[in-house]
Order: C-alpha cells, then sequence, then structure tokens
C-alpha cells in the first residue's frame, strides 16, 4: 500500500487547479477570442508535421541507431507505399501496398 501525506495531497490538487484553470481559460473569458492569422496558419502544418515526427524515426532507425544497410523491409515498404501514393492518392491503398511489401520482406526473409 501507499502512503498519501499532506504535501502529496496538496501538489496533486494544485496541478489539477492549474491543468482546469489553463485548459478553461477561452471559456471563462466573456468576449470573444480568436488567434492571430499566423498562428492560424501555424496550425495548418501541426498534424503533418506531428506525424512526420512520429513516422520518419520509425522508418530511418532501428534499435536507437539510423539503419546502416538495404536490407530493411521497412524501406521497401516506404517505397511501395509513396509509389501508390503517387499514383492513386489513397490513404487506405497505401496503407495497403506497404504492408504488401513489407510483411514478405519480414517474414519470409527476416528483414
Amino acid at each position: 500500500m501507499f502512503e498519501l501525506d499532506l504535501r502529496t495531497l496538496a501538489i496533486i490538487l494544485a496541478l489539477g487547479v492549474v491543468s482546469v484553470l489553463t485548459r478553461s481559460l477561452f471559456f471563462i473569458s466573456s468576449r470573444p477570442w480568436t488567434l492571430p492569422r499566423w498562428a492560424q496558419r501555424g496550425l495548418n502544418y501541426a498534424p503533418i508535421a506531428a506525424l512526420a515526427a512520429v513516422v520518419i524515426p520509425e522508418i530511418v532507425m532501428a534499435q536507437g541507431a539510423l539503419v546502416t544497410t538495404w536490407q530493411d523491409a521497412r524501406l521497401f515498404a516506404v517505397v511501395a507505399g509513396l509509389a501508390w501514393f503517387a499514383w492513386q492518392r489513397g490513404v487506405l491503398g497505401t496503407i495497403i501496398a506497404g504492408m504488401a511489401v513489407y510483411l514478405p520482406l519480414h517474414i519470409y526473409l527476416g528483414w
């Protein structure tokens, strides 16, 4: 079992209050609030930037180090997925094309 002392409880409550206040600031204000134009433009790129930040390291790194060989199924799967997307512009087809290349190379060749 664990002990919950007064200091820990106070920290948890303070963090909760700060979290609620920062998230509800937009609702508390009585006047309309809009983002500046430059911020709105920047938010258009946020989803693709987040996706790239997650996906690219998975493609070019293996166990914390850069991939140093061409015998990596992920590289060929990316090429197949990009080719499909350039040809058809479909997300589902891109995933299927990439996996159709990745799985045989990974399972049968051990790449």
